[in-house]
């Protein structure tokens, strides 16, 4: 026969008295306070006092600095937290303290120290209710992390505006640097918030990008040799830009992306400056790693296309020249 539980009696009066110590203690009442008030009540009461509104869904847990809080649920809480276990509420509460950051289980196992098989039944009672949701992770791609279940993830979580399906958007990101780029050339000078106002009025997106987002692809721009950054004079060609602003235009000499310079090895040699005719680096100079080691240092992969330039006729490579110093020339 199974033991009889502790009176109803002294579990109301239990329940009542530790109500009553939260109330006092609207920040949360510290678990050594709340064994210190009650020193006087059994353990056996104490736990079916706190089991008692924890299935209720009056009271709730924290976890602090490794002691327990207790704290009395508002009364619209009561009921979404109705029927919880303490390990529910514990796992809850971590989860919600991480904001729309998110949290990892093994996280929520370090700093509830419930074991795994407990934490992973609270997190399936807690989905169920829609109480949290599990999130994937553009950094962790293999991990998914669990937030509040209104919660909208951090731009950190879900990489941002550049992320479709945790999949970096290169589509989405060369629409955008078209369109920068295309108001840029159209306007002479311009400023990240006017072109980002451009681009926002397009209507080519529906996302909500940031100047930062914007940023970001003006610096592509500029790495690519598109465009460049200048400081307005306030005067001049930046008479409609405030003096000492940042400001973007087309780059004076923008180099295709594929032309007679790019296409031969001289155009992106590292060591170019060094090489002559009749020179111990030229074009015509055979396969050397000890020499080429030498002076240029460990050589990069475009070294290579150097010494591609044996197996290249004099005549052609000569025409290839000629085409890239004419392409210059037309830009310059």
């Amino acid at each position: 026969m199974a033991p009889a539980g502790p009176p109803p009696g002294g579990v109301g009066a239990a329940v009542n008295r530790l109500l009553d110590l939260c109330r006092a203690n609207p920040n949360g009442l510290q678990q050594s306070i709340m064994e210190q008030e009650m020193k006087d009540v059994s353990l056996d009461l104490v736990t079916a006092a706190i089991n008692a509104l924890l299935g209720k869904g009056q009271l709730q847990l924290f976890q602090q600095g490794g002691s327990l809080v207790y704290k009395e649920a508002k009364k619209e809480e009561s009921v979404k937290f109705k029927g919880l276990s303490s390990e529910d509420m514990l796992v809850y509460q971590c989860i919600q303290q991480s904001a729309n950051q998110g949290i990892w289980t093994m996280d929520v196992k370090r700093k509830t120290n419930l074991q795994q098989p407990q934490i992973t039944k609270a997190i399936k009672n807690l989905e169920t209710r829609n109480l949290i949701k599990a999130v994937k992770s553009v950094e962790h791609k293999s991990r998914k992390v669990y937030m509040l279940f209104e919660l909208e993830p951090s731009r950190d979580v879900t990489g941002g505006a550049f992320y479709t399906e945790q999949e970096f958007d290169v589509e989405f990101i060369s629409v955008l640097k078209h369109q920068c780029l295309h108001f840029i050339l159209k306007q002479g000078y311009a400023t990240l918030e006017t072109i980002a106002d451009a681009v926002r009025k397009s209507g080519i997106t529906k996302e909500e990008l940031r100047l930062q987002d914007f940023k970001q692809i003006l610096d592509m721009l500029v790495l690519d040799g598109e465009i460049e950054e200048e400081i307005s004079s306030g005067v001049g060609a930046h008479v409609a830009i405030p003096a000492d602003t940042l400001c973007y235009k087309g780059a004076r000499s923008r180099i295709q992306e594929s032309s007679a310079f790019t296409s031969i090895p001289c155009g992106v040699c590292p060591i170019l400056h060094e090489c002559t005719d009749d020179g111990v680096i030229s074009p015509k100079t055979k396969e050397q790693p000890g020499l080429l080691e030498e002076e240029a240092g460990p050589p990069p992969q475009s070294v290579n296309l150097l010494r591609c330039t044996t197996t290249w006729s004099k005549v052609s490579l000569y025409s290839m020249i000629v085409d890239a110093v004419h392409v210059f020339t037309v830009v310059l």
